[in-house]
């Protein structure tokens, strides 16, 4: 047996590439990483030629499928980043107020020092004339006569007249001149105390005017700025003149505090009410929120530029109108569409609000994941009410299904685009599969546009997690499952149609498998950005698919696990349909072996009848199979290998049967094991795999040692080889009503395809070597 299992062992790996694989990663995981970076920080290196060296050991499509991952891990990354700074940016925007404020703070009492130091020095020149000899009394009073009669300086005269010029320039708000008087007269007061041309005095004076009517045109364009009527070019005017002021972040924020009062006002225009549509409240409010955050960003732009400071502030008042918007949209649009499960007018509004903000992000103002955040969970909560929806339609529909296969009826909804695939093929399923198909259709197509909200995963598990309630579903609609009920989720309390007939069984299976294989990966390929948007970029068209490609083939691995769920319980139950009668009595156990040794005449060969019922099971299967799987026959046939296998697999776990046949009190027979061997032979005939080749191979040879045990030899009562399968195929031949095939070979159209039939000639020569 030792040469029979190793010509059957899988061929190995090769070494080259497992070393390849292994030794690589272990010699990096060995590596310290400090070591790793330390190429990367060296003043000669050539990042190209360091490409090509580890490049150039690898094919093309090694090439590719690392250009994938570093391409999906620089998508990560950006990610990662932008996460990271919007989780900060709050704080950071406050401190940078705080430092903007803690500037200006500094700046007004460095103004307020240099006044006082001018005070200061004023007083005390005051005081040296005072104190001037008494001697020079009588020069004073001649320079004084002199003075009265000298006529002032122009700059003296234009000191005297600025008040008054001023306050005209103001009364008539003729802000540009009182700014450049106000500079000039900045300029002037200067150059006097460089050069002395103004007594200190009257320096004094000119700066305290200078000082108080900068206040005042200061408070005049503030007023301005808060009037509602006031927006646009004086709207901008105002806002750049504070700036000029040396006001700029009281500027900023009376800049921002106008669009804000401006928006609140249209905003009162817009009512959202139980009789309109969501979509079109959402498409309202979208347009005045995201047109005048739009037109705030031009006008800080234009008056500020873009200084980090002015526009902190700009994204975090931005940011805060954003939330505001969301949460009207929650309450008035996206609350009852989630609540009903109206999934598609939730993805309409979602997607409303999501076109109007993009359009700012060519602007540089990113808000769609503002708005992400606070829609996503009404977005799941539509989410699994539909989920849901599917789920109670589809078992209403159970309860009533009478298992027949149909084509579909006509469709409830018209898909956006036409399609070659939905013209090929018109799946036959029952009726309950054909609504939860329509309706899995209709639900992945109401997702497609949710895309960017990064639906995709949790669409995908909501879809499995639904169709693994239908398969508990098509699992209790079998009679006498042996699945225990309360091990599958969401089966309580479910009333379902039993299939009572082998053809209405086997539709429960070609239910799950279309639905599997076919139709639900079909259905997700609405979640491809090509679908949605209706461009078909064969580029993106494989960075899609390479990117989409392992979490796609998980889920349908996962699928067909569920399904798999559902042929391990139809196989079950029909195995022991043949095994056990209604009133629980083996048809296949030791005593029909040993008992055979009783009589003294031979008795008429042929299979047993549970393995030629078995036969009879499987043939009829297979031709039902042949409609209901049409380009599916490797389904049908696994199903039909799993079939034999369980039946042949619970033989050989059944420790009874073995004792008996072991150490019962009658030992096993001549006619025992010959009955035993032909039932064997006749399996492998029609069974297949290499499995439960092995599987017979065992028992045989556990048979053959217990009969040994009685110290006889087995070759010397088994008749030849060519007399098993002779009785083996005249009785398959007689069950599937086909004449015999000549020379003993396997009938073409057997329901499995096997292994060949010289295969127990075979193990019978080593078996008794």
């Amino acid at each position: 047996m030792a040469s029979a299992k190793s010509s059957r062992s899988r061929p190995t790996a090769p070494a080259s590439s497992a070393a390849a694989v292994g030794g690589g990663a272990a010699v990096e995981g060995g590596a310290n990483l400090t070591d790793k970076l330390k190429i990367f920080k060296t003043e000669n290196f050539d990042p190209d030629a360091y490409v090509q060296s580890k490049c150039q050991s690898m094919n093309e499509k090694e090439i590719r499928h690392l250009c994938s991952y570093l391409h999906d891990l620089k998508k990560a990354s950006a990610e990662e980043m932008r996460k990271s700074v919007y989780a900060n940016y709050t704080a950071f925007i406050r401190t940078s107020k705080e430092i903007s404020d803690l500037e200006g703070e500094l700046l007004s009492i460095r103004n307020l020092l240099a006044t006082q130091a001018a005070l200061i020095h004023g007083l005390a020149e005051g005081v040296n004339i005072d104190s001037l000899t008494a001697g020079s009394e009588g020069s004073s009073e001649d320079d004084f006569t002199s003075a009265q009669d000298q006529e002032p300086s122009d700059i003296q005269k234009w000191a005297l007249e600025f008040p008054d010029w001023i306050d005209v320039l103001l009364a008539e708000r003729r802000v540009e001149e009182a700014l450049d008087a106000l500079d000039k007269a900045e300029h002037i007061a200067s150059e006097a105390k460089q050069k002395q041309t103004l007594t200190t005095a009257e320096i004094l004076s000119l700066q305290n005017t200078i000082s108080d009517h900068r206040q005042k045109l200061a408070d005049q364009l503030a007023e301005a700025a808060c009037q509602s009527s006031t927006r646009g070019v004086e709207l901008r005017a105002a806002a750049s003149a504070l700036k000029r002021l040396g006001d700029g972040p009281r500027a900023h924020t009376l800049l921002l505090n106008a669009h804000d009062q401006r928006l609140k006002y249209n905003m009162q225009t817009i009512h959202p009410t139980s009789t309109s549509y969501g979509g079109a409240y959402t498409a309202a409010l979208s347009q005045q929120v995201f047109s005048v955050i739009g037109q705030a960003l031009s006008d800080s732009l234009e008056v500020f530029g873009d200084e980090s400071s002015y526009m902190s502030e700009l994204v975090l008042w931005s940011t805060k109108q954003a939330e505001t918007f969301a949460q009207l949209v929650k309450r008035h649009a996206l609350a009852s569409c989630a609540a009903a499960g109206g999934l598609r007018a939730a993805a309409e509004c979602a997607q409303i609000a999501i076109g109007h903000c993009s359009l700012l992000e060519a602007r540089g103002l990113s808000l769609c994941s503002v708005l992400l955040k606070l829609f996503r969970p009404s977005i799941e909560q539509a989410l699994d009410a539909n989920l849901k929806r599917i789920e109670e339609s589809t078992a209403a529909l159970a309860a009533a299904d009478d298992w027949a296969l149909t084509s579909p009826p006509s469709a409830t909804r018209t898909s956006t685009r036409t399609t070659t695939t939905n013209l090929v093929s018109q799946p036959k399923l029952s009726s309950s599969a054909h609504r939860f198909n329509s309706m899995v259709q209709d639900f992945f197509e109401d997702v497609g546009p949710l895309l960017s909200m990064q639906l995709g995963g949790s669409t995908l598990d909501g879809i499995l997690k639904v169709f693994n309630s239908y398969i508990n579903l098509l699992i209790n609609a079998l009679p006498s499952s042996m699945e225990d009920e309360a091990n599958l989720e969401g089966s309580t309390n479910k009333i379902v149609g039993i299939a009572e007939t082998e053809s209405q069984q086997l539709a429960l299976l070609a239910n799950a498998s279309l639905l599997a294989e076919e139709l639900l990966p079909r259905a997700a390929m609405k979640l491809s950005p090509q679908y949605t948007s209706g461009v078909d970029d064969p580029r993106k068209r494989v960075a899609d698919r390479q990117n989409r490609a392992p979490e796609q083939r998980e889920w349908k691995r996962k699928l067909q696990r569920s399904v798999d769920r559902l042929r391990d319980s139809f196989c079950r139950q029909h195995a022991l349909d043949l095994i056990f009668s209604e009133d629980g009595d083996s048809y296949l156990n030791a005593d029909m072996y040993i008992n055979m040794d009783n009589t003294v005449e031979e008795p008429d060969w042929a299979p047993s009848p549970v393995f030629q019922e078995l036969y009879a099971k499987l043939n009829r299967m297979a031709n039902i199979a042949a409609d209901m799987f049409v380009g599916r026959e490797r389904f049908a046939t696994l199903l039909m290998k799993r079939l034999t296998e369980t039946v042949i697999l619970w033989l050989s776990g059944d420790q009874s049967f073995w004792e008996d046949i072991k150490e019962g009190p009658k030992p096993l027979g001549p006619f025992g094991l010959q009955q035993f061997y032909l039932d064997m032979q006749f399996v492998i005939l029609f069974g297949q795999g290499r499995h439960v080749q092995q599987v017979i191979y065992d028992m045989i040879d556990r048979a053959m040692a217990a009969f040994s045990s009685t110290g006889m030899n087995p070759d010397s009562v088994l008749p030849s080889d060519d007399w098993f399968i002779d009785v083996a195929q005249e009785t398959l031949s007689r069950i599937s009503g086909r004449a015999q095939a000549a020379n003993g070979d396997r009938e073409p159209n057997s329901p499995t395809a096997s292994v060949s039939a010289h295969s127990m000639s075979s193990f019978r020569s080593h078996g008794s070597s």
